[in-house]
């Protein structure tokens, strides 16, 4: 469950910045390889920052839920 949401909010965070370099101004594209570098770092190291923020705000790991 919480890697759904890791995808989703890096995904949503490129998106965004992409259409802010196109419609407002190509520094936004900083912020897209900000992610990206990011996205590398948690595979190399398997330390995500937005898994430790979303532990906290209290969303379940995938073996947590008693939906299925």
């Amino acid at each position: 469950m919480i890697n759904r949401w890791i995808r989703a909010i890096a995904g949503s965070f490129v998106i965004i910045s992409v259409l802010l370099a196109v419609y407002v101004n190509l520094n936004f594209l900083w912020f897209t390889g900000f992610v990206g570098i990011n996205l590398l770092q948690s595979s190399l190291t398997k330390w995500c920052l937005m898994e430790d923020i979303l532990k906290k705000l209290g969303v379940k790991e995938a073996g947590d839920c008693c939906s299925r």
